[in-house]
Parts: C-alpha cells; sequence; structure tokens
C-alpha cells in the first residue's frame, strides 16, 4: 500500500542506513518511537555521553516491515505524549 512506503530520493542524507536502496522506506525519516528509550524495541545503543543511537537500526525503513512496526507501538508514544 503506498501509504506504507515513501522514498525521498532527492534527499542530501538517502540512503541514510546501508541496506538495500530499493526496499529503503523514508516515511519515518525521524523515528517516532525514539521517545520510548529500550521500550521501542529497535536495535539502538547508547553512546557514552547517554544519547541513545540508532544509527544500527533499520526496522522503520524497511519496506512491508518497518509501518506496522512503528504503528503496534504508537499507543505507548501517544500516552507518553500526553503525560
Amino acid at each position: 500500500m503506498s501509504y506504507k512506503f515513501y522514498q525521498n530520493k532527492e534527499c542530501e542524507y538517502f540512503p541514510c542506513h546501508k541496506m538495500d536502496i530499493e526496499k529503503f522506506n523514508c516515511l519515518f525519516c525521524y523515528c517516532p518511537l525514539y521517545t520510548l528509550k529500550e521500550e521501542c524495541n529497535g536495535n539502538f545503543k547508547y553512546l557514552d555521553n547517554g544519547i541513545k543511537s540508532c544509527m544500527e537500526c533499520n526496522i522503520p525503513h524497511i519496506k512491508d516491515v518497518g509501518y506496522d512496526f512503528v504503528m503496534k507501538r504508537m499507543d505507548k508514544v501517544i500516552k507518553k505524549a500526553s503525560k
């Protein structure tokens, strides 16, 4: 479905992760799950300075996977934002 997949090949950072360009989804350029910290269930790590790094996480960018992965967790993001 087209609403689940978008590419911006004109972006100066495209692709921002190393993976198959044809399957690279830009829809969640900024991952809405970032704020969930450890509960995002992505492949992240904390840097020495305490900042969460998602550079090794491709999940939101994988065609046919990322959209559903993010949307299943959006209720947690909404609850956190409403506090």
